[in-house]
Order: structure tokens, then sequence, then C-alpha cells
């Protein structure tokens, strides 16, 4: 099953090696304007190509890892190699309807994975067009669990998913990056600080996964009467964080679903 990736920027190229690392067993193939920035692929194994339609003509599944604004033209581009055969979008925001309008001969799935690909510990959701095989959901989840974890959703959930997962290693950094700064003030060398938060991020996503406990019980578990930590959940209450992370999400979604419908607008 001869992939092609059309698109290698940092996602694009994520996924080839995620598919390397995991030994996938046939050809893969990316493309990329500025060819030179993906050579790395290239001495891995990988086939590199300026060539779009060269690239989609070979593989049996193409990955389109091109910005939403572009994917109208790439799929334009493609359109007569992409006939019959599975496509797997990650453009954030773009619908099903959109694909299928452009090019109804080929069969999508529309993926939303995360920056997290980049150590293959992303979740990626996905949902598919009604042409989609049982065969090929078995091509997908084998090239999703290469990249992390991954669930099949209904498409009106993925704008919010692009909201939430989608941007959720971004918020993320900023409570890292904060952690980092919290520890520098009180003393501890940057490389620990940053370290020892890494680390309990982590720590706690395996722990709600593994464990299947709720948030608040982990919080609890840590939580003493009169002790440490107690002090520092009293400070964070006082700055609202929570509703600060739920605005970020509702807001990132509402601008995935204004682009969702940019496109509606324009189909056919």
């Amino acid at each position: 099953m001869p992939v092609a990736i059309i698109g290698a920027g940092m996602i694009g190229s994520a996924i080839a090696n995620s598919l390397l690392r995991s030994k996938y067993k046939d050809k893969i193939i990316a493309t990329r304007r500025q060819i030179d920035k993906i050579r790395e692929l290239e001495k891995s194994g990988v086939f590199i190509t300026q060539d779009n339609k060269e690239a989609a003509e070979k593989a049996s599944t193409i990955i389109l890892c091109v910005k939403p604004l572009d994917i109208g033209r790439v799929l334009r581009e493609i359109k007569s190699k992409i006939s019959g055969k599975l496509v797997i979008s990650v453009a954030a925001a773009v619908p099903l309807s959109f694909l299928k309008s452009v090019a109804p001969e080929a069969r999508f799935i529309r993926a939303m994975p995360n920056v997290a690909v980049l150590v293959q510990e992303s979740f990626t959701a996905y949902c598919a067009d009604e042409d989609v095989t049982l065969e090929d959901k078995k091509v997908v989840e084998e090239v999703f669990g290469m990249m992390g974890s991954f669930m099949e959703v209904e498409e009106k959930y993925m704008d919010a998913i692009t909201g939430l997962s989608g941007s959720a290693p971004a918020y993320l950094s900023i409570i890292i990056e904060a952690l980092v700064y919290a520890g520098l003030k009180v003393g501890i060398p940057r490389n620990l600080c940053l370290r020892s938060s890494a680390q309990a991020m982590i720590g706690m996503g395996r722990l709600v996964l593994e464990t299947e406990k709720h948030p608040a019980e982990i919080k609890d578990m840590v939580i003493t009467p009169g002790g440490v930590t107690i002090q520092g959940i009293y400070e964070l209450e006082n700055i609202a964080i929570r509703p600060a992370l739920m605005k970020a999400v509702e807001a990132t979604t509402a601008r995935s679903r204004e682009i969702t419908r940019s496109l509606t607008e324009k189909q056919p």
C-alpha cells in the first residue's frame, strides 16, 4: 500500500517519520515545493518529489497535509490521479462535503491529529465519507496507530475537536512554560524546571487514561489538609484558569467552524 504525503511540512514530515519509525511496510512518497527542506526524509528512504500528480499516481493512499485554503487547488491538481483511491485529509476545518465536491470519485477520510505526532503521541479523531470501506478503515487505523491513538467520531464534532485536541499542545505549552518560570522564581535550575514540569504533564495524562479516574479525583489524591498543594490550588482558583481555557477552546472552535462555513459556501 504505497502512501503519498502531499505537502510534507511540519505535520506531513512528522507523519512520514512516524511511518518510518514504525517500519511501514511499503513505499512512502512525500511532496513539497521547497524540496530541499525534506532531504532528510530522502536519506531515510522516502521518495521525494515536487510533483503532486506523480506522487498521487504512484500511491494507493494519499494523505493531504496542505493548508485549508490550498486544499481545493491541490485536489483539483491531482483529481485525475485519485479516482477510486483512499484520501486522508488532515487539513483543519475542511468538511467531507467540500472534499467530495471537488473529487467525487475518491474516498475521503477527514482527520485531526496534533503536533504530538512528532513523537508518535498524537490523538487523531477521524470521520469517513459514505464510500469508505471497512478495508479502508483498517488502512487508516494502521496509519493513525503509528502516530499515537485514534478514534472515529461523527463529523459534527470535528470542528470542536480541532479547537480542543488539535490546539491543546499550544495551550499546554503555555502551562508548562508558566511552571518553568514558577520554578525559576523559587530557585530551581532551568533544565530541572523544564524536565520536571514536562514529565508531570506526561504522568498526569497517563494517570487519567490508565486509571480512568476523573481529573478531580487525581487532584484530591495530591491535596492534604493544611498541606502544601492546597495553598497552590487556592491561588489558582483566584485566577479563574478554567474559564480561560474554556474560552480558548470556544474561540478556536468558532474559528474552525467559520472556515468550514466559508468552504461549504464555495461548493459547486
